[in-house]
């Protein structure tokens, strides 16, 4: 009896794991099928190349027309369609006009060198050329 309780134990260890990912993996497909068989005229989705756009005609069994800018219409296969997403709302602070003013010139040395007070003065060093050849 003992001589099979160490095989049994290693072949539930492994199993388990194998069965419980194979019942994730059919949830998730399930979940994608509802999801594309459900698309309809005016859903935003997002491909699974990253391209958002709205659902313009949902009438083919394989195909669907997704509109990707105004007036722009790409035919696109069902299984593309990665996700469903929520349309853009804007909001009123997002349509406002912002007005961003600048901070104010800080004074300027009298020399008229052009450089400001609070600027560091530095000055560019460059490099001799490179000599190839010679050591």
């Amino acid at each position: 009896m003992q001589q099979l309780l160490l095989p049994l134990l290693l072949v539930l260890v492994l199993a388990v794991p194998l069965v419980m990912s194979t019942r994730k993996q059919k949830k998730q497909q399930a979940a994608q099928q509802d999801l594309q068989s459900s698309l309809s005229a005016g859903d935003r989705v997002m491909t699974t190349s990253g391209l958002y756009g709205t659902v313009a005609d949902a009438s083919g069994d394989n195909t669907i027309d997704i509109e990707i800018a105004p007036g722009v219409v790409t035919t696109w296969l069902r299984l593309a369609v990665r996700e469903k997403v929520e349309p853009v709302v804007e909001t009123e602070e997002d349509s406002a006009d912002e007005v961003v003013e600048a901070p104010a010139e800080e004074s300027i040395i009298e020399s008229g060198s052009g450089i400001k007070d609070d600027e560091p003065q530095t000055t560019a060093q460059v490099a001799p050329p490179l000599e190839h050849g010679k050591k």
